[in-house]
C-alpha cells in the first residue's frame, strides 16, 4: 500500500500548501524587518517588529528564494538589512528583542531570539545573500562569546540590554531552537564545532532530562541547571515557558535528535545509539499522553507531570512539529506506523488549522477545534507550517537551506 510520501497527488498539494502560505506571508513586510500578521493577514502594529519573527520569516523566504518562488529573494533581502539595521544593538551588540510597537527597543537580549538569527542568516548565506555571510559569522561569534556555556553543555537564557546582567533562570525551549540554529549553521559554515555542541545539547536534554523523568520533559531550570517544576505553574498558558510538559515540544525534540544523529553520521562522528529509542520515545510519549485525550481531536498545548492535560487548547505548532517528527521517524526507520500518523496530523490540519478563507493556519483552537486566542492571538509567522511542508520531502541532514544550496530537491521518496 502506498503512503503519503509517494503519493504524487499529496507531494504536489505540499508545494500548493506552501505557495499558499508564502503569498499570505508577503504583508508582513514593514519597515524594519517583518511585523506580527492577524487573522486577516493584516500586521498589528502594536506588537512592533519583532526579532524571532523577523528572523523566521527570512529564514523561510531564504528557503523559498532557493526554490525560485516569486518574491522570495526580495522578502529575504527585506530581512536581512532588518537584521543588520534597526534590530541590531550599534551600541551593545547583540540585536534587539522588539523594536516599535508598544515596547520599542525592547532592552533585553534573549537566546531564542539570538539563536533565531543564526538560522536566518545561515539560510540566507545558502541562499546567497551577499552580506548573509558576515551576518551569520557575526551572530555566532556573539552566542559564542554571550550564550554558549561550554563548561553546562547548555546555552543560557537571556540579558539586560548591555550583557551586565543575566537571567537567573535556563530553558530548554531556547536550547532546542539551538540546536536548531547550530545544525543549519554547521552545515552552511563548515563548523564541526557548532555540530558538537548541538550534540551536546541534545545529550543533556533528551538522554538525561527527559529520559530521567520518564519522557516528561522538564522545560525549567535555574541558573545552575536545578530542576523547577512549578515554574509558571501559575501562568500555564505562557506562549515560551509554559508550566509543565510542552507536548509540541517532545515532537520536536524528536525530529531534532534524528536531525543531530544524521548530521552526527554524515560528518564521520559516533552516532550514539540511544537517539533512535529516545526519538520514538519522546514522539510515543506526545501522542499517546496528548493526543485526542479529551473526547475532540488534536493535540494539547500542555500537561502536567501526572500526564493530566493542563491548558487544552490546540496549538498550529504543535500539529505541523508531529507531521515533521512522524516524517523524520518514518525516513528513519519505515515503519508504517510513521507513514500512517503522518496522514493523520495532516489529515487534522486540514480539516481544522488550516484557513481556506483568510489565509495561512489558525494559530490556536479550543477544545471544540473552533479558533480561539488565550495564548496565541493572530496569525504571527509561517515557520512551522510552512517547514511542514518540506520536511516529509528532505532528508534528515543537511538542514533545510543548505540541502536547497546543494540542489536537493522536494521530491518523493
Amino acid at each position: 500500500m502506498t503512503t503519503w510520501f509517494a503519493d504524487a497527488e499529496h507531494l504536489a498539494w505540499l508545494d500548493s500548501e506552501g505557495d499558499r502560505l508564502l503569498e499570505f506571508g508577503r504583508a508582513a513586510a514593514v519597515d524594519g524587518g517583518f511585523g506580527w500578521l492577524g487573522d486577516d493577514g493584516a500586521v498589528d502594529a502594536s506588537q512592533g517588529v519583532q526579532l524571532w519573527i523577523t528572523c523566521r520569516m527570512t529564514h523561510i523566504y531564504a528557503l523559498a528564494a532557493m526554490r525560485g518562488w516569486d518574491g522570495a529573494r526580495e522578502l529575504m533581502d527585506h530581512g536581512v538589512k532588518a537584521l543588520l539595521g534597526p534590530l541590531r544593538d550599534q551600541v551593545n551588540d547583540g540585536w534587539y528583542s522588539i523594536v516599535g510597537g508598544n515596547s520599542p527597543a525592547m532592552d533585553i537580549k534573549e537566546n531564542y531570539a539570538h539563536a533565531f538569527v543564526i538560522l536566518a542568516s545561515a539560510s540566507a548565506t545558502a541562499a546567497g545573500h551577499p552580506d548573509a555571510k558576515a551576518l551569520m559569522d557575526h551572530a555566532i561569534a556573539v552566542h559564542t562569546d554571550k550564550f554558549w556555556d561550554a563548561d553546562a553543555g547548555m546555552a543560557r537564557e537571556s540579558y539586560n540590554g548591555d550583557w551586565s546582567v543575566g537571567e537567573d533562570y535556563r530553558g530548554v525551549n531556547s536550547n532546542m531552537h539551538t540546536v536548531e540554529a547550530y545544525l543549519a549553521a554547521a552545515d552552511v559554515a563548515q563548523r564541526p564545532d557548532l555540530l558538537e555542541r548541538a550534540a551536546a545539547i541534545v545529550d543533556r536534554v533528551v538522554n538525561h532530562f527527559a529520559r530521567g523523568n520518564d519522557w516528561l520533559l522538564p522545560e525549567h531550570f535555574s541558573a545552575t541547571w536545578d530542576l523547577e517544576l512549578d515554574y509558571n505553574v501559575d501562568e500555564p498558558g505562557h506562549p515560551f515557558r509554559p508550566y509543565g510538559v510542552t507536548i509540541g515540544h517532545l515532537l520536536e525534540w524528536s525530529r531534532l535528535a534524528l536531525d543531530a544523529e544524521a548530521g552526527l553520521e554524515a560528518a564521520g562522528m559516533p552516532t550514539p545509539d540511544w537517539i533512535l529509542p529516545a526519538a520514538k520515545a519522546l514522539y510515543g510519549t506526545a501522542v499517546a499522553d496528548g493526543w485526542d485525550v479529551d473526547g475532540a481531536e488534536g493535540f494539547v498545548y500542555t500537561m502536567d507531570f501526572e500526564r493530566r492535560p493542563v491548558v487544552r487548547e490546540r496549538m498550529h505548532w504543535v500539529a505541523a512539529e508531529a507531521i515533521g517528527a512522524a516524517a523524520a521517524l518514518w525516513h528513519r526507520t519505515g515503519d508504517r506506523r510513521y507513514a500512517d500518523e503522518y496522514a493523520a496530523w495532516w489529515t487534522y490540519a486540514v480539516n481544522h488549522l488550516i484557513d481556506d478563507e483568510k489565509g495561512s493556519w489558525f494559530h490556536e483552537l479550543d477544545t471544540a477545534n473552533r479558533p480561539s486566542a488565550t495564548v496565541w492571538k493572530g496569525k504571527p509567522d509561517l515557520y512551522h507550517a510552512y517547514q511542514a511542508t518540506l520536511f516529509p520531502r528532505m532528508p534528515l541532514t543537511p538542514a533545510l537551506a543548505p540541502a536547497l544550496s546543494q540542489g536537493i530537491e522536494p521530491a518523493a521518496e
